[in-house]
């Protein structure tokens, strides 16, 4: 078993051939049958034209809101993983901020900026710039899988909480609420609403258990506004009294559980207003695209006695028999964006501090990776437009002015910052043939 992810190739005419292990992608550098095309993720070309491969690979998706998981399958062997952080709340941050800016240049001393056009309607199927962040973000790593690797179909997992089930359970049938998937949904619902800890006394890392708010013995319901976990000292304490009784010599904890016992769970809403329009956008790939539930993700994940990360979720969306890890470490691919277009920055209360010069400067843009020749180290790079020095960034080190003839592109920037995972604690034994 290989400890990283299998590396990419094409052919000379850059059509996408079948992945290949480290080793191999070693050998084939040594020799130079190949060069590296792409560090990220990691591609190789070859120097030769190759016969087409027959498409076998399956990319499965677990879309989440700060976090999406993708892993790439060759029947029962998972050979590649990435982990995506999203910006959605960030987005949402600067759009907002953008908006009290520009509404408050109505009242300044400024050049004055009429208001935007009150007869404008979004079109239909429209989604927040945020939310459709998400959606991209997926579709572009997902057209890049299939452009270096030969892909078959798409599995993704449709909805991450089933809201309308949770409430009422025979929406979409009785035997796969009472199936072996039973709960599944809830509970899970209710880890992520309650950050996965007891709701009274806030203890992580210990079984906890499905606890009614409100006693069901005294006329409590099983909805989820009802509902809460609870670890098994507290849920025997509280027995079947009522939280305010309960929790009556500390107000303030009542207060905060009452609280959010009824807000709704934001991930879970975000990633269900944009489930359809990524399965939609996903089939204009022209694949094959298998949907599946976020119970029977986590059925997966349990049966086979797997830790919880982004990534093996994805490898565990849909029917799962049997799961071969050819890899432990995924890469992480954190969302950066590709940079502001303001000519003029602002500070905080809206006035212009500095301009910003045009981009590339001298061929290079904020955020590219070079390799600086004298030392051999990688860096981040950051150019200056009125000198030929430039600032040369190395992971865990003080920035330094290095001059631009000394500097070599090993990547250029792409709208991520790019790293890996710790090592999985995947038990392979088990999960191997």
């Amino acid at each position: 078993m290989s400890n990283t992810n299998y590396v990419f190739v094409i052919d000379t005419n850059k059509k996408p051939l079948q992945p290949c292990k480290p080793t191999v992608a070693r050998r084939l550098l040594n020799s130079g049958k190949a060069a590296v095309w792409r560090r990220f993720p990691f591609t190789l070309i070859l120097e030769k034209a190759v016969e087409p491969v027959e498409k076998s690979l399956i990319i499965k998706i677990d879309p989440g809101s700060k976090f999406t998981g993708i892993a790439l399958l060759d029947g029962f062997k998972v050979i590649w993983m990435l982990e995506i952080q999203h910006r959605g709340s960030l987005i949402s941050e600067k759009l907002q901020k953008r908006s009290q800016r520009r509404r408050a240049r109505r009242t300044k001393n400024l050049r004055y900026r009429k208001p935007g056009n009150p007869n404008k309607k979004k079109p239909f199927g429209w989604l927040a710039p945020s939310v459709m962040h998400r959606v991209e973000t997926i579709m572009t790593w997902v057209k890049r899988l299939i452009k270096f690797c030969p892909v078959k179909s798409i599995s993704m997992e449709l909805v991450r909480f089933d809201t309308q089930l949770i409430q009422n359970p025979e929406i979409t049938g009785y035997q796969y609420q009472q199936g072996e998937l039973a709960g599944y949904e809830l509970r899970e619902y209710l880890l992520e609403k309650w950050g996965r800890q007891c709701a009274y006394c806030g203890k992580t890392n210990t079984p906890l258990e499905i606890e009614h708010i409100h006693p069901k013995s005294k006329g409590g319901s099983d909805r989820v506004s009802n509902l809460t976990v609870a670890c098994n000292k507290c849920n025997q304490l509280k027995s079947n009294r009522d939280v305010k009784e309960f929790l009556s010599a500390k107000p303030e904890l009542l207060k905060r559980i009452q609280t959010q016992a009824k807000l709704p769970l934001k991930d879970a809403a975000a990633v269900n207003s944009c489930r359809w329009k990524l399965f939609n956008t996903l089939k204009t790939t022209g694949l094959t695209v298998i949907t599946s539930s976020g119970g029977q993700t986590k059925f997966n994940r349990r049966k086979h006695k797997l830790p919880k990360a982004h990534c093996i979720d994805a490898a565990c969306v849909g029917e799962v028999n049997q799961l071969n890890f050819h890899t432990t470490q995924a890469l992480v691919a954190i969302c950066k964006g590709q940079g502001g277009r303001q000519k003029a920055a602002v500070n905080k209360y809206g006035y212009p501090i500095r301009y910003n010069p045009l981009k590339p400067i001298k061929g290079w843009n904020s955020g590219d990776l070079a390799l600086n020749i004298e030392t051999g180290e990688v860096g981040r790079v950051n150019p200056r437009s009125k000198s030929n020095s430039f600032n040369f960034t190395v992971p865990g080190q003080k920035a330094k002015s290095v001059h631009v003839s000394k500097l070599k592109v090993v990547h250029k920037k792409d709208g991520y910052t790019y790293t890996f995972c710790p090592q999985l604690s995947i038990n392979v034994e088990e999960n191997s043939v």
